[in-house]
């Protein structure tokens, strides 16, 4: 038998908006926007480091994505003083979301990344808090970010190559959800 395909949820730039200020934690908000603003997977978001950002051009190096590959996806300016500033906070040398360090220890001791569950309780937090009641994840993040770029006219290939899909088919699916 076929498998049933659905479409994934997608959240519109204003409820993106709307989940996203409600997110308390400075490391959440800040991951989670990093994770839209980029198009990120989960995975890859919280194992950002600090040597992955390259401010003059804008650009994030996406190491080890699915299936071991590695891209580089565009950097919002604002997105790019938004972790600049969060980084302040912690002063962490490798991680730019660094887990909680243990009692008596300094932020910029750990050795471990943010743990990509504890950023998806972050986000149902929000999402519960936003009022919004659609089902979606962190990984809606991601598909809104695709259809958005869409609805903006971007070229479909150069979605796919900031996605990380080795298919076009793979990325064709958000040609469903545009308005």
């Amino acid at each position: 038998a076929k498998q049933e395909r659905k479409l994934p949820a997608v959240l519109s730039v204003e409820e993106v908006a709307r989940v996203l200020s409600c997110v308390h934690s400075p490391r959440y908000r800040v991951c989670l926007t990093t994770i839209y603003a980029c198009g990120l997977r989960i995975s890859e978001g919280v194992h950002l480091q600090v040597a992955d950002i390259d401010g003059s051009r804008r650009m994030l190096h996406v190491r080890k994505g699915k299936g071991n590959q590695d891209r580089y996806v565009p950097l919002p300016q604002g997105t790019l003083e938004l972790l600049r500033t969060y980084w302040r906070t912690h002063r962490n040398p490798q991680w730019l979301f660094p887990a909680r360090p243990a009692p008596g220890q300094a932020v910029s001791a750990v050795t471990s990344p943010v743990t990509s569950r504890s950023v998806s309780f972050a986000f149902a937090a929000a999402l519960s808090e936003s009022g919004i009641h659609k089902h979606a994840s962190v990984h809606t993040l991601r598909h809104s970010y695709a259809t958005h770029l869409l609805e903006a006219g971007v070229n479909l290939r150069q979605i796919q190559s900031w996605l990380g899909h080795r298919s076009l088919r793979t990325t064709t699916i958000y040609t469903h959800l545009t308005q």
